[in-house]
């Protein structure tokens, strides 16, 4: 079973997948567990042929089967992965279910007015991940951990939005802020257009900055982790610093190539960290 969630991770081209090797098998298979929740989640919300009213079904029926583990299907492998992982860490039942409302949020909303309503969608869909799987780390310090693992995985979710910004484009959806475009001057026929502005450059390193700030602060989680803990979470955490940099580097031009790091920029990039 735990074959069939890792190659689940392998084939979603994830950057987490390698840095998931890093740790021992009870604590991996854990970690494909909650990913595999996640991309049952994503297929559910960005699934385009589904009527909105049947996706909410969809994703109100993951949400129910969070609620009953450790119940599971016989069948569903990624609900037996779950419900074991949830017997052997205290992963909290809230964050699975702020991953739910993240997918619901994806099914219903296209637009995100300000930084604070996004903020919350990042945490849903991404800070939940971090917290879920701080539990399985087994951090020294628990509390102390779950903000951080937190703000780290608003840090990914940020770089990710500014990577995917033309997928998220042709799939309808805009989740830099509305009122951040309006700051600097960049209307959404921009981002159609796949235009490199000034106004573009500037609006950009304004999200890149953020995105620098939430990681530092989430990278106060290394500290408080055994070692091969640490290793997998600064070797995800390097990728996506890589990748920022990268975007960087380009002038934040996303449009005529989406941002991806070879397997030598990727070495490079956690060894930078």
């Amino acid at each position: 079973m735990s074959e069939a969630l890792a190659t689940l991770v392998r084939k979603s081209r994830s950057s987490f997948y390698y840095s998931f090797l890093l740790l021992p098998r009870p604590k991996r298979d854990a970690i494909y567990a909650v990913y595999a929740l996640c991309r049952a989640v994503d297929d559910i919300a960005d699934d385009a042929g589904l009527p909105a009213e049947e996706r909410r079904r969809g994703l109100e029926a993951c949400r129910a089967s969070v609620e009953a583990l450790p119940e599971a299907p016989p069948g569903d492998a990624v609900l037996v992965a779950l419900a074991d992982a949830t017997a052997r860490y205290p992963i909290p039942r809230d964050a699975l279910f702020a991953l739910v409302a993240g997918g619901l949020l994806d099914a219903e909303k296209s637009r995100y007015a300000s930084w604070e309503e996004l903020r919350e969608y990042c945490r849903c869909v991404a800070g939940s991940v971090g917290l879920a799987c701080s539990a399985v780390y087994g951090p020294s310090d628990p509390v102390a951990a779950g903000p951080r693992a937190e703000t780290l995985g608003l840090a990914l979710q940020q770089i990710n939005i500014m990577r995917d910004v033309a997928e998220d484009w042709s799939l309808g959806r805009v989740y830099l802020p509305q009122a951040e475009l309006d700051r600097f001057g960049v209307p959404e026929a921009d981002l159609a257009a796949g235009r490199v502005s000034p106004e573009w450059h500037a609006l950009m390193e304004y999200q890149a900055q953020r995105a620098d700030r939430l990681m530092r602060e989430g990278l106060g989680l290394l500290p408080l982790l055994d070692r091969r803990s640490a290793l997998c979470v600064r070797a995800f955490a390097g990728i996506y610093r890589g990748l920022l940099l990268q975007m960087r580097g380009r002038g934040y031009d996303v449009f005529s190539r989406r941002p991806q790091l070879s397997a030598v920029g990727k070495v490079r990039a956690v060894a930078a960290l």
